[in-house]
């Protein structure tokens, strides 16, 4: 693994800078690295390399004539094959999905990613239409965890987490509907961030739920994560236009955070998470925050409104395709598709009516706390054969139940994840940080303060891993200083 990618994207943007890297350099080691050990990992659906190159040259160019399109000039990025990049097709890893669909065309946030310089590598993996499982018959590749082989790298932004991990780039795109940003982060060991509902563009990304979809990046740290955030959505509110932001800072002294441990923590969880969430809020509070104990108003019907809301919107976009083509959906996509016929109009009604009722009381919360923890999941990676029941279809009552990302995607709250510790075997662990609505900021800061005293966001996999597949060990290697 190039040394080059395993700093993150704000100092690599530094190193552009100072002249001891230059994009193309950096685009190089992200096309070796891709070359080396993508073959085991399945990250990329689609490789851009040429047009990557080229995209260096001009930002070494204009660089070097003094042009700095900002934070993201001369990065090496991936973006996901649910959202539309102009240099190749759009398949969201689906055999359904037209070709031609924005054939050519760039999603309004991958354009801004090109007017900010990003140097966009390739069309990362993903879950079959954001909602499926891996599947080893169909023809795309098989996306899996650079910290184990065997094991998943989340879903359904998998190649972008996982290419961030393999220093194929130094940062993706991905989408949350349930979690696709967020469950990957945590599986992985990185940072990814689910912007507040809305301020991300997500036309030219293909759709899975309209009311829930977000747009949002997966990098080594919160910091990254503000970077592309500012180029994402044309802010011009302190995201993204330096490379240390006025929210920047070790000290949270007198910030309020929720604690949550309610539902999060359970008796066949992993052992290690109770001490390493428990040491994550004690970081935080020894850098002056104020630990409170919290709990989320109407848990679990707020899990049921994100289900029966994406089945229900889910079936809408998706139903003449499954009339027409159900042999070529992955089982668990036309399964979980197909239950959007068992929501009626008064069923998907009245999960509107909880998600407004809902958001009101957290909304309420967020005026005694000023950000929420929790775990992101109480489980490391788990491995495939744990994904499906025997039919092929998600084990909701056993992986899925133990991932605590859908009670947020049915309100509009911005939520971080970050990496926060190891399970026994060896695989990330994460928190979850919450802010309340238009709240990036604040959770970005805490994001950070939290990474500028830890480590776990910039460890690795040994490179052998990724290499040779199955026949390693994954070893925490340490990254920078």
């Amino acid at each position: 693994m190039s040394e080059a990618l395993t700093m993150s994207l704000t100092e690599a943007a530094r190193a552009l800078r100072d002249g001891s890297v230059t994009s193309v350099g950096l685009t190089e080691a992200a096309i070796a690295a891709a070359e080396r050990a993508d073959g085991a990992l399945g990250v990329y659906l689609t490789r851009f390399d040429e047009q990557a190159r080229a995209a260096a040259r001009r930002a070494d160019e204009e660089l070097a004539r003094g042009i700095d399109r900002g934070p993201l000039h001369g990065i090496p990025f991936g973006v996901k094959d649910t959202i539309a990049v102009a240099d190749g097709p759009t398949t969201a890893q689906s055999l359904v999905h037209d070709r031609n669909w924005w054939a050519g065309q760039d999603a309004p946030v991958a354009a801004r990613l090109r007017v900010g310089g990003a140097v966009i590598t390739g069309k990362t993996t993903a879950m079959e239409f954001g909602c499926g499982l891996p599947e080893e018959d169909k023809p795309f590749p098989f996306p899996r965890n650079p910290w184990r082989t065997e094991s998943w790298a989340g879903g359904s932004s998998s190649g972008s987490a996982s290419g961030v991990v393999a220093g194929m780039f130094l940062a993706g795109l991905g989408s949350d509907t349930g979690g696709s940003i967020r469950m990957p982060a945590a599986f992985c060991g990185v940072s990814g961030l689910m912007p507040t509902y809305g301020r991300v563009p997500v036309s030219g990304c293909v759709p899975l739920a309209y009311s829930l979809d977000r747009v949002g990046p997966l990098a080594r740290t919160a910091r990254d994560c503000a970077a592309v955030l500012g180029v994402i959505t044309g802010a011009r509110d302190g995201f993204g236009g330096s490379f240390q932001e006025p929210w920047c800072g070790g000290d949270l002294g007198g910030l309020r955070i929720g604690v949550v441990q309610e539902h999060h923590l359970p008796a066949d969880g992993n052992p290690a998470l109770p001490g390493a969430f428990d040491e994550a809020v004690s970081v935080l509070a020894g850098l002056g925050a104020v630990p409170v104990e919290a709990h989320l108003p109407y848990w679990q019907e707020m899990i049921t409104a994100t289900f029966v809301t994406a089945a229900g919107e889910g079936l809408a976009h998706h139903r003449a395709d499954l009339s027409r083509h159900w042999d070529d959906y992955g089982v668990a996509t036309r399964g979980l598709l197909a239950t959007g016929a068992l929501v009626s109009g008064a069923d998907y009604v009245q999960a509107q009516r909880v998600r407004t009722v809902a958001q009101r009381a957290v909304d309420a919360l967020f005026a005694d706390v000023d950000v929420i923890v929790c775990p992101t999941a109480s489980i490391g990676a788990p491995p495939f054969a744990a994904l499906a029941d025997e039919a092929g279809h998600q084990d909701h009552a056993g992986v899925f139940g133990k991932i605590y990302t859908p009670y947020w995607n049915a309100l509009a709250n911005p939520v971080l994840a970050v990496p926060m510790g190891r399970t026994g075997a060896g695989l990330p662990l994460s928190m979850q940080i919450a802010g309340p609505v238009a709240g990036e900021a604040a959770i970005l800061r805490v994001g950070d303060a939290f990474q500028q005293h830890t480590d776990w966001h910039r460890r690795t996999p040994d490179p052998c891993v990724a290499a040779a597949a199955h026949e390693c060990a994954a070893v925490d290697v340490v990254v920078g200083a």
